[in-house]
């Protein structure tokens, strides 16, 4: 099924044609409209009338998100404010997200990429699809919604969360499609296996998950629990999805090479690669008026197949995304790097010492981590303990914006004469220390038990473990 059939199946010369013209006008555009690129273009030599083919793409310097985070909030912006119509955000290293700006052409430029990415899948006006992604700042649930909705489809803006009201509306509904995370979706799919309902009673049979990696065992599984069709909806960075997403043969993530250039380098040399060569994958945007991207480095490792799909599409193909080549983790769906949580202690007075490990209980990611505690940080006050451990998983917690349940337990460590403090979260109930006077009570109880111990507290290394 096609959205923009006559688009979708243009011939290799037309696309290269159109993006070759439509490169040429972005180069100017960023030129005459944002300082940054302005100095970088005017350093390179480069201009739209020198850009005589795509290989001359080469010549335009790279951006990374570093370039942005430094032109943050609006430096990037390549128009008056007058013309934004929404700002989006995502996470950042240092506490300021990455934004993006949208006009009014850019958001209905999202939702027709979107309403492709549906069809491509098998959408149809008949469905009725929830959207189990956090709405807010988050690209990813709005910009479903609105293509979804292009698209014909029925849309019920669920947000994440709730697990039990999620499966409900399941049912009560009759929701044929799904968006989601896939780990959200793989605990949905548990969830409806303990439920007392039978299978009839859901309705389910196509999901859209993305934000994070699916291995294909993941993928089975989730087509196992939920009884439904699953596709990939593509990278999400430049924008939100909608940049690219898998049709129902599942051969690739077609890319919209008719708003955007992609290219595969090399990571270490920066030079460009062949068709089918595995490298970092980096992209142009050719349509976007609030915040054009020329030449982003999105650090995820693929290759890209520009032969034509057997569904008919002709726009080239990238693989699922092999690796990264920085050190971002994403956990349910959200960017964190280690360099966030180096920030939050060291603003908080603790060492630069900790370890952070990245695990999977019962389907959902956990972030633990181990955090160095100085002398001076000792007390047999238990308030004064329990104090500090909230002003860290708070702090933690506004800096990742990934928890949503919070509790803790104490482990005794005899041979040290500590405790370990662990703090996890889940998905259905808000974020607080509701559990923090049972955990008091804890404490106290183990430590009756060893009177040797003079303070109660979570040092030398105290344990923080989110999972969302």
């Amino acid at each position: 099924m096609f959205y923009q059939k006559d688009v979708e199946t243009m011939r290799r010369a037309d696309i290269e044609a159109l993006q070759l013209q439509k490169l040429k006008k972005m180069v100017d555009y960023c030129y005459n409209n944002i300082p940054f690129y302005h100095e970088r273009l005017q350093e390179a030599g480069v201009t739209g009338d020198k850009i005589k083919t795509l290989s001359d793409i080469q010549y335009i310097p790279f951006t990374t998100k570093d370039d942005i985070r430094d032109n943050y909030p609006f430096g990037m912006m390549a128009c008056p404010m007058k013309n934004i119509v929404r700002i989006h955000a995502s996470s950042g290293t240092t506490g300021k997200p990455t934004v993006g700006v949208y006009t009014k052409k850019d958001i209905d430029t999202w939702a027709e990429l979107i309403a492709r990415i549906g069809a491509a899948s098998g959408v149809t006006d008949e469905d009725i699809i929830q959207i189990s992604f956090g709405y807010g700042l988050f690209t990813g649930a709005l910009g479903l919604h609105y293509g979804l909705e292009k698209l014909g489809a029925t849309v019920i803006p669920a947000s994440s969360g709730n697990t039990q009201k999620q499966l409900m509306m399941f049912r009560d509904f009759g929701v044929t499609g799904l968006v989601a995370t896939p780990s959200y979706a793989l605990y949905l799919g548990e969830m409806v296996k303990e439920s007392p309902y039978p299978a009839s009673a859901y309705k389910l049979r196509i999901g859209l998950l993305g934000s994070e990696g699916c291995t294909e065992e993941m993928r089975t599984q989730i087509e196992k629990n939920l009884h439904m069709f699953v596709t990939d909806n593509g990278m999400t960075e430049l924008g939100g999805p909608g940049v690219s997403g898998e049709c129902e043969l599942r051969c690739g993530l077609h890319f919209a090479e008719d708003h955007f250039l992609p290219e595969i380098i090399d990571q270490d040399t920066l030079e460009r690669k062949g068709p089918g060569e595995v490298g970092e994958l980096v992209v142009t945007t050719l349509s976007r008026e609030g915040m054009p991207v020329l030449r982003y480095r999105t650090k995820d490792i693929t290759r890209i197949n520009y032969e034509p799909c057997a569904c008919g599409r002709t726009h080239a193909r990238m693989d699922k995304v092999m690796g990264r080549t920085d050190d971002m983790m994403i956990i349910k769906g959200v960017n964190v790097f280690p360099s966030q949580i180096e920030t939050v202690l060291l603003n908080k007075g603790y060492p630069a010492n900790y370890q952070i490990t990245v695990s999977r209980e019962n389907n959902s990611d956990k972030l633990e981590v181990q955090v160095e505690m100085t002398p001076e940080m000792f007390s047999d006050n238990l308030s004064q303990v329990s104090s500090r451990e909230k002003e860290l998983v708070d702090a933690l917690k506004a800096m990742l914006g990934i928890c949503q349940r919070l509790g803790a337990e104490t482990r005794y460590h005899p041979e040290h004469r500590y405790f370990t403090a662990m703090v996890w979260t889940g998905w259905d109930t808000p974020c607080g220390m509701g559990e923090a006077l049972a955990v008091q009570q804890k404490i106290q109880r183990t430590a009756a038990q060893y009177p040797a111990v003079v303070c109660y507290c979570f040092d030398p290394f105290s344990t923080l473990v989110y999972t969302v």
